[in-house]
Parts: C-alpha cells; sequence; structure tokens
C-alpha cells in the first residue's frame, strides 16, 4: 500500500467557508427583503480553524472559548471516511467514502457539535475533499469499514467506479499545463471525472448532507484541480443556495489558472495576502502594511479569505506559523484589525515530522484537545487572536483612519472605535499617537481585558481631541476599543457625555443571532431614528455580540416608536416581527434597554 507524502504547496487546500442565509419577510413599514446574500467579509465575525480536533473537543471550546470571545464561524477538519494507516494528519484528505464517521468522532457527534456551536452563537464550517478519492492502489478497509480498491470506492449514494475518474492516470507535472493540473493526479491521489453529471451529483449528495446536518459552511480542498465550471454546476445541485463557497486556488507565477475564474460559485483564499504578511514581519520593517488593502495584486476585499497560516503553509514554510514566536502574534493583530478580507485564525498542535498527525490513541483515533497539555497550540485563545476578534467585531467596517509607520512601527485606528499600535522592533516605543477614539480610559487588549474597577492589564487614557501617549512593548502591540472600557462603564467617556439642553440617550440594545453578511440596526418614528427609512437606520455595534447595542440623543421625555432591522450584505433588509416597540426618553441620564430580536 503506497503512502501518500505531505502536499506540495501548490496543491494546498482549497476553502469553502462559511454560509450567506437567505433573506424574506414582509416588514412593518411595507418593506419586502428579497434574494440571497451575497458576501460581505468586512463584515462578518471572524473564524477559528481547529485543525484535527475532535467533534467533542470542538463542542465543548464553541461552549467555553469560541461563542464568548465573539468568533462567529469554526472550521472543521474533514468529516469523511479516509483510509487508515499510520495516523498522519493527511489521512483526512483521503476519503475512502462519503459517511460522515473519521478519526475525529461519529456522525452522531459532530451532528452534536453542530448544534452545541450553534447554540453558543457560532456557525460550522467544514473541509470537503471532492476532486478525488484517495491515492491508495492496492485494496484496503476505511475507518468505517468501507472496503475499496483502487478507483472502486462504494456509496453511501452509489459509490465510484473506473468510469468516474479521469482518463489520466499520471502525476501533474506541468503546472502550466491547464489539462494535466485539472485531470491528472494530484500526487497520486485518484482524480475524480467533475465532469461527469453523475459524479457531481454523488458530491452534491455528500453536500447536502451536512447541509442537513446543520452545516453552513464549506471549505473545499484543491479547487484549483477542479474546473470552475464543474464547481459550478455542483453547487447548482446544492438544497440550500445559501451556503456560502470559497475556493483554495493558489496561483503561481504564469500558471493559467486564476483565482477570479472561480469567482461564479464562491471567494477564494488570498494566498498573496499572507506571503506578504511572512515577508513582511520578517523583514522587520512594516510601513508598506498601512496602504496593503489597495494593492492591485491583491484579490477585492469582499472575495478575499484570508488568514496568516492554513495546515499546509505552515509545514511548508510558506507563511508565518506557531514557529515564528512573537512575528506571528503581531501578524495575527494585524490580520484582525486591518481593513481587508475575512480572517480565519488557525490553531493546530506542536510538530516537528510534517507528517505527524495530532494526539492519538493506539488505534488512530485522536484525543480531544487539552489547552496547556501536550502539543496543542490553542493560538485561538491567545490575547492576540481571542481578544482581537472582539476588536475586529467593535470597529465593523469602520475606515482607516490615522495611520503612522516607523519602520518596524505601525499605528492605525477604524473610524472612532479602535486603534491598534504594532511594534516589530526589539526595544519599546513610549509616544503619544493621534487617534480618533472619543475621550476616556480604555483597556489595552493584548495585556488583559475590562475588570469591574479597571483593567486587568494595561489602561491607556484618550484625551479630548483623541490624542493618546502609552508605550508599546518591544515585539508586542497594544490594542484599543469602545467594547473594552475600563472598568466595563460601556461608554467611552469617565462620566457620561452631557447631552444638548432638555435631551438624553436610549441605549438600543438587541439580542440576535447573525449569519454570515448580516448586520443589526434601529430604526424609528423620530429623524434621529430614520424616520422609519431602513437606509437611515442607526447601525447597532456587535461588540457584545449576541447583544448588538447604540446610544441615540433625543428630546427628554418623548415616547418614540421604533424596531430593529436586519441587513444583509447586498443592502437587502428584513425588520423583526411583530408590532412597534415604544420606549419613553428618560428625563436626564441613559434608557438600557435590552430586547430579543422577533423571528
Amino acid at each position: 500500500m503506497s503512502k501518500n507524502p505531505p502536499r506540495p504547496r501548490r496543491a494546498a487546500l482549497g476553502a469553502l467557508l462559511a454560509a450567506v442565509l437567505a433573506l424574506a419577510g414582509l416588514t412593518a413599514a411595507g418593506v419586502t427583503a428579497a434574494g440571497p446574500a451575497t458576501a460581505a467579509p468586512a463584515t462578518m465575525r471572524p473564524a477559528a480553524n481547529l485543525f484535527q480536533w475532535t467533534w467533542d473537543g470542538i463542542a465543548q471550546e464553541c461552549t467555553t472559548q469560541l461563542g464568548p470571545a465573539g468568533y462567529g464561524y469554526v472550521q472543521t477538519s474533514p468529516p469523511n471516511e479516509h483510509v487508515v494507516l499510520a495516523g498522519q494528519w493527511w489521512t483526512s484528505y483521503q476519503p475512502v467514502s462519503y459517511k460522515v464517521s473519521s478519526k475525529l468522532g461519529t456522525r452522531a457527534e459532530y451532528k452534536a457539535m453542530i448544534d452545541t456551536c450553534r447554540a453558543a452563537g457560532v456557525s460550522v464550517i467544514t473541509d470537503v475533499v471532492v476532486n478525488h478519492m484517495s491515492g491508495q492502489t492496492s485494496a484496503g478497509t476505511g475507518w468505517a469499514g468501507t472496503a475499496y480498491s483502487e478507483e472502486r470506492y462504494p456509496g453511501p449514494e452509489g459509490g465510484y467506479g473506473p468510469q468516474d475518474f479521469h482518463s489520466c492516470k499520471t502525476n501533474i507535472s506541468n503546472y502550466n499545463d491547464r489539462y494535466q493540473v485539472q485531470n491528472c493526479r494530484l500526487v497520486s491521489l485518484q482524480d475524480l471525472d467533475t465532469g461527469s453529471d453523475y459524479v457531481r451529483s454523488e458530491i452534491a449528495a455528500y453536500l447536502n448532507d451536512l447541509i442537513s446536518l446543520g452545516v453552513r459552511g464549506f471549505r473545499v480542498d484543491a479547487s484549483k484541480h477542479i474546473a470552475a465550471g464543474d464547481l459550478e454546476a455542483i453547487r447548482g445541485k446544492l438544497t440550500d443556495q445559501s451556503v456560502y463557497i470559497e475556493h483554495e486556488v493558489i496561483a503561481g507565477g504564469g500558471e493559467p489558472i486564476q483565482p477570479a475564474e472561480y469567482f461564479g460559485s464562491g471567494d477564494s483564499n488570498e494566498f498573496n495576502y499572507s506571503r506578504n504578511l511572512k515577508s513582511v514581519f520578517q523583514s522587520g520593517n512594516l510601513s508598506s502594511l498601512g496602504g496593503l488593502k489597495d494593492q492591485s495584486w491583491l484579490l477585492p476585499t469582499d472575495k478575499a479569505a484570508v488568514f496568516v497560516d492554513n495546515h499546509d503553509t505552515e509545514r511548508n514554510g510558506e507563511t508565518l506559523s506557531y514557529k515564528n514566536g512573537s512575528d506571528y502574534r503581531l501578524a495575527n493583530v494585524f490580520a484582525l484589525s486591518y481593513p481587508y478580507g475575512w480572517p480565519t485564525v488557525y490553531s493546530g498542535y506542536a510538530f516537528s515530522n510534517n507528517d505527524a498527525g495530532p494526539p492519538q490513541q493506539g488505534n488512530g483515533a485522536v484525543d480531544d484537545a487539552v489547552c496547556g497539555q501536550g502539543t496543542w497550540t490553542c493560538a485561538h485563545r491567545w490575547n492576540e487572536t481571542a481578544h482581537m476578534v472582539g476588536f475586529r467585531n467593535a470597529v465593523g467596517t469602520a475606515a482607516l483612519t490615522n495611520v503612522w509607520s516607523d519602520g518596524g512601527r505601525l499605528a492605525y485606528g477604524r473610524g472612532s472605535l479602535g486603534y491598534v499600535a504594532i511594534n516589530r522592533n526589539g526595544s519599546a516605543l513610549q509616544r503619544t499617537f493621534q487617534t480618533s477614539l472619543p475621550a476616556g480610559r480604555y483597556c489595552d487588549v493584548i495585556s488583559g481585558a475590562t475588570t469591574s474597577g479597571g483593567c486587568s492589564g494595561t489602561t491607556v487614557t484618550v484625551a479630548s481631541g483623541g490624542s493618546a501617549t502609552f508605550t508599546v512593548p518591544a515585539n508586542g502591540s497594544v490594542a484599543l476599543h469602545v467594547g473594552q472600557l475600563a472598568g466595563g462603564t460601556g461608554t467611552p467617556t469617565p462620566t457620561p457625555t452631557p447631552s444638548p439642553t432638555g435631551a438624553s440617550q436610549i441605549s438600543f440594545g438587541v439580542n440576535a443571532t447573525t449569519s454570515w453578511g448580516q448586520n443589526i440596526f434601529v430604526v424609528g418614528d423620530r429623524a434621529e431614528l430614520g424616520s422609519w427609512n431602513p437606509a437611515s437606520a442607526i447601525a447597532l455595534s456587535s461588540a457584545t455580540y449576541p447583544v448588538w447595542r447604540a446610544s441615540v440623543t433625543l428630546p427628554a421625555g418623548t415616547v418614540v416608536q421604533y424596531k430593529y432591522v436586519r441587513k444583509e450584505s447586498n443592502g437587502a433588509v428584513t425588520w423583526e416581527s411583530g408590532s412597534n416597540r415604544t420606549a419613553t426618553v428618560p428625563a436626564s441620564g441613559v434608557l438600557t434597554l435590552t430586547d430579543t430580536w422577533r423571528s
């Protein structure tokens, strides 16, 4: 039985990520939402890629870590039945059947994990392998007991025989030859004929089965090796067309296959972005990063899913990885705070052998991850990732402002909602930074978080006018945002902002679970609330998700009518159900509301 080596960079993974929900509903103001939403990565809560974590382990992590931290999605490794070899990680990428049963858990455990994560406000994205089956050339038995042989793989649907694979039986030798790349074998993996309607239907049946379990997004392996038209045809067979698809198409220099070909059925990972982060952070000169989002060699921001590393690139050295220490941590701070693409935080395990699988039992079943023990990196829990997820959720789509750079140091704001400073140098940086933040006392989320008495880490005071003097540690960073204020005051100022004479505030808040591309607004019968025009509605912050919140100054004593609306990335609007809500503006101070979205 031949053993498949770790897959080279050109065969890196295709990422089908996260979900855009379809819109519907008649609004209280007579507005009808319509059409499936499209991708809007910049507005999405980030994902965590828990590579080779068991389903039980992910379920617990959703409840205790991912949901509370504000992650919107968790990406799982492939759930398909796979070959049984010597426990290598890449056995997950050699399918034997589309049964949901693997070294990471059973079908029942996978379903339970999806339900548990959903209850924690986290949607599940799954890795799917549809370009090929295994690379084995002799008979064997898969993880769930399925017998197979070369080009013969039974069910659980109709299964595959020799007629269902491409006629080219040799490995790809020339990546400038489109035919070879999309019809020949990728490092001995038996290449499915995705031009066949039967094969397309088998693949779609697998994806539809996962959708029925509650999966809201896919990550597809090796999209580059499948013709773009074939993937569009497969997508057309899905029972839920709102599932969002993202492809991994790695475009090498001069190669004919480019990511834009695949935009007809989804978005793409942006590998040039990841490579650039490695080059810049290792060079120590961060100046170019301020204008990164405007570079013509990057994919459009609403088509780009970004990451600092993934399980392929951390092994082949193409990007930074946990082995790069502070450079890696700082790159994650940048990726989660900078307004480009939709970020996924990678979290795997330490390794010295590129083939090595995660901690596992003698029979190959993977152990549940235990952070702080063994080899699991648990990078998604670091302050530079988990707390920066909160930063990204707080700043949303706010514009890049106040960019400052000095070689190995870079600082920038996100409108009036956040500010970050990154120091790649080996000595601390103390200076007065110009921000656009409201005056107040902020907690640096890299060093700690808000406590009842202040901050568990560094406290930074922003003066009126936005200036702030603080120290950025050597090879470290500082990040401030309006969702993390000293003492948890809920307002960026140490005392309530004075309102105009005869005016007070209502802090509108609604508990609303959202999905890919969705944001929550409040609209009402006053001009300050948009006069029932959704286009003028007040955007609510997701900093304390699932509660969305914003304060509005209104005339004291006024009775206002209002409702919450959900907007999709294409601008379509869904009003919550039920009659208009009412509230009376207090004579002074702030009235804090916490409503629940009415579906």
